[in-house]
């Protein structure tokens, strides 16, 4: 199992072979648990496209502690800069980069309605955090408990 930036845990189904061009080169087969999307990753470059390891259950309390933090600065924007700054966080992979804007759209959406872009973002950093904590977890948190738990945070 594995993490691949915005499309979220997948699993490492195979290591394949192609030849590129006049080169051979190595491939690891991944499938998006979420979407079943079947992505080829170069294993070379695995690290330059942001592939990595699902969190340590060590390192929830971490996300928890962000989403919990109520005393955060939302600079007021246009809803698209907004959009755009919060899309290349998520597209880092990084999981505390998801939470600081999941956590965001959600104090957010306590002052002003959401536009459709910031809910389906919304609803994306959701996912991507509520299926990486429960694998974190090792199945000590369903994915339904972990979604509560986070509605709990901001209700």
């Amino acid at each position: 199992m594995a993490v691949y930036p915005a499309h979220g845990v997948g699993k490492i189904e195979s290591i394949e072979q192609r030849q590129v061009g006049d080169k051979q080169q190595s491939f690891y087969v991944m499938k998006i648990l979420d979407s079943s999307m079947v992505i080829m990753i170069p294993t070379a470059g695995c690290k330059n496209v942001g592939l990595r390891n699902i969190i340590s259950s060590k390192d929830v309390s971490k996300i928890y502690d962000i989403l919990n933090e109520k005393d955060v600065a939302i600079v007021s924007q246009p809803w698209n800069q907004r959009y755009r700054e919060y899309m290349e966080k998520i597209k880092t992979g990084s999981v505390y980069e998801i939470a600081s804007v999941l956590r965001d759209l959600f104090l957010l959406r306590v002052d002003k309605d959401l536009s459709f872009g910031e809910r389906k973002m919304m609803d994306t950093a959701k996912s991507l955090l509520v299926k990486e904590i429960a694998l974190a977890n090792e199945a000590r948190e369903t994915e339904t408990q972990v979604e509560k738990n986070i509605e709990q945070i901001f209700s």
